[in-house]
């Protein structure tokens, strides 16, 4: 059998750049290098590999038979050798670790309790956008994530840290602003916004699709963001679940009202599964002890605690 080539992980990296813009000058703009460069690059892989890769048509790039089977491949390839560094990096820094949290939640007293016990340590924090917890971790872009559930877990030390009630966010002016709180019932036929790209599980959870009746959650508007579900809310258009400390105050024509039947909101840390970072159960201790919600009262410090 063939030795197997022994593949240059930039001229992969290229490779993916083209595949992704589907144009050799955009693709050489991205990576800061001139197109007969880029061209000559991409030829030396298609030597290595012995196969053609990539097309030029007068529309543009396109890949041949063999580059459809390689891009997958490729992609897995840059994604392994940039984990192993991270991985290989930490191992070598064993006082740096990178927390992150995503929208409404605090991390700060567990954050300056951690550096106050460990001051040789590098604490940094990271905001992340609500999917980005499980492929942040993985892709070692954080070490531990405060977060709400739903997400996959599997690979994952999951701690529960509190619990927020689950919230209805509506206009100001619609027909059940003013309630002290509200059931499904009330709210059986008002439109729920929907992620144009979602995430199954977390679009279900926070629609609460299908109803406790087997009935489908009512269908809204797609959205991309957060700040389309505001507008839209505020309009009139749509209400929306949200979690108990989801901030909203920025648009005074957004109100929020308990959400009653129904289970609240799982506020987590997670982690790598064995992951051998000595700071990480030294955060969790102190995310333990100290993030306990807004309305939960105050507990000792984690620099206290036995």
């Amino acid at each position: 059998m063939p030795d197997s080539p022994d593949l240059d992980l930039r001229l992969v990296r290229y490779f993916t750049a083209v595949a992704e813009h589907r144009h050799f000058g955009r693709a050489a703009e991205a990576l800061h290098i001139t197109q007969p460069s880029l061209s000559r690059q991409i030829r030396g892989l298609e030597r290595q590999l012995g196969a053609r890769l990539l097309d030029r048509t007068p529309q543009g790039t396109r890949l041949t038979e063999a580059g459809e089977v390689f891009l997958p491949r490729a992609r897995t390839l840059l994604r392994s050798a940039a984990q192993a560094a991270a991985q290989a990096r930490a191992a070598a820094r064993p006082s740096r670790i990178t927390i992150g949290y995503t929208a409404g939640l605090i991390v700060t007293p567990a954050v300056r309790d951690l550096r106050h016990l460990h001051p040789d340590a590098d604490v940094r924090t990271s905001h992340l956008a609500w999917n980005e917890p499980r492929p942040a971790l993985f892709d070692y872009r954080v070490d531990a994530v405060v977060t709400r559930l739903p997400f996959a877990t599997d690979g994952l030390d999951v701690t529960v840290l509190y619990d927020e009630p689950r919230m209805l966010l509506l206009s100001r002016d619609h027909r059940l602003a003013g309630r002290e709180s509200v059931t499904l019932d009330d709210i059986a036929d008002e439109p729920l916004p929907r992620l144009a790209d979602p995430d199954p599980a977390w679009e279900a959870y926070w629609r609460i699709d299908p109803r406790p009746d087997g009935r489908p959650a009512p269908d809204g508007p797609l959205i991309s963001g957060i700040e389309d579900k505001f507008e839209l809310i505020a309009a009139g258009e749509a209400v929306a679940i949200a979690a108990g400390s989801v901030f909203v105050s920025l648009r005074p024509d957004i109100t929020s009202i308990p959400l009653e039947g129904v289970e609240p909101s799982h506020v987590v840390l997670a982690t790598r599964a064995g992951d051998r970072n000595r700071l990480v159960p030294a955060f969790r201790r102190s995310a333990k002890a100290l993030l306990t919600g807004s309305r939960a009262a105050p507990r000792a410090s984690a620099a206290s605690a036995s």
